[in-house]
């Protein structure tokens, strides 16, 4: 199945996962690392935004004035899934090296098997994992760009909060099934050309991610259930025959 509500389902999948006896050990470090960065990332966001709007407004006539009505709604709505996005980025940079783990505890539990070991040592996983993060963030900025632009655009800006949602649920699909993916060894274009032939299986599954980081307190939680939840998805919808090429 490849429509949304199956990707939005695999979400709650990783919920009941997370607390299979073997899966549980490995969630406690990644919800403490969340908990302390999301409430640090929120703090500054919700900072900056009234001084960025005194800013832009400083620069039109007193009679649009009015228009800080307008675009106040829209910069919280951009901002909130721009820090949703970038929060989730950093604490996958320093949860890389423990979410492949989690992800082969996971996989175990429903295949009964785990991935093969890699060869390499552990210092060299933990590595290849933050340079993983890192190539996620590049193309994060290169698409970002254009996006920031859309929403200081004048007359279409009211489209940005919609863009960057897309924009934000995809980039949450592709983190997380790096994971799954990554344990059979696809590198990051291979797992995004995966994911692009099940787009709407995906973008819900994004969806749902981004949706759920929105729920106070429950974001804590959203990587390790996000992680369960990618590698129920891996094993159902995309098996071992289709990613081995």
């Amino acid at each position: 199945m490849t429509n949304p509500a199956s990707g939005f389902a695999y979400l709650l999948r990783g919920l009941r996962l997370i607390l299979k006896p073997g899966v549980k050990r490995y969630i406690v470090i990644p919800i403490l690392i969340n908990a302390v960065l999301f409430f640090l990332a929120l703090t500054y966001a919700f900072n900056e935004i009234g001084t960025l709007t005194d800013w832009i407004m400083s620069y039109l006539p007193e009679w649009l004035s009015f228009l800080q009505y307008l675009l106040l709604p829209i910069f919280w709505l951009a901002a909130i899934i721009v820090v949703l996005i970038v929060f989730s980025m950093l604490i996958n940079i320093i949860g890389a090296p423990f979410n492949p783990y989690l992800a082969k505890a996971v996989e175990s539990v429903l295949t009964g098997s785990a991935p093969p070991d890699s060869l390499l040592p552990a210092w060299a996983e933990a590595k290849n994992a933050i340079v993983g993060e890192i190539k996620k963030w590049l193309y994060f900025i290169a698409f970002a760009i254009p996006l920031v632009i859309l929403t200081f655009v004048p007359g279409i800006n009211f489209l940005a909060p919609f863009a960057w949602f897309l924009f934000g649920a995809w980039m949450y699909s592709i983190e997380y099934a790096d994971y799954p993916m990554g344990n059979h060894g696809l590198t990051f274009p291979e797992i995004r050309k995966r994911l692009s032939q099940k787009r709407f299986l995906s973008l819900g599954f994004g969806s749902a991610v981004t949706l759920a980081t929105m729920i106070p307190f429950a974001n804590f939680i959203v990587m390790p259930v996000a992680v369960a939840g990618a590698t129920a998805m891996r094993v159902e919808e995309f098996p071992m025959q289709h990613i081995v090429e």
